[in-house]
């Protein structure tokens, strides 16, 4: 799995288990929409460790509760 794809799926798990959409992240992590959208939706592979760590910072996780997951273990780069 590359290391992309193992990143929107763990969004996509806190957005699930956070009760939120991209919009509400974007308010809380205080990202514009635009730069979570394009990579959620794959225009864009890579995505800069500050931004990453808003995003924790807007699910109110740290960057090491966000790579606790198995996947990153084996994840690749691209």
């Amino acid at each position: 799995m590359q290391l992309s794809d193992a990143i929107r799926i763990r969004i996509k798990f806190y957005l699930k288990e956070k009760n939120m959409n991209i919009w509400k992240l974007c308010k809380m992590s205080g990202i514009p929409c635009s730069t979570i959208s394009t990579f959620m939706s794959k225009k864009t592979e890579l995505i800069k460790l500050d931004t990453l760590l808003h995003i924790c910072e807007g699910f109110g996780i740290t960057l090491g509760e966000f790579f606790t997951d198995e996947m990153f273990n084996t994840a690749e780069q691209e």
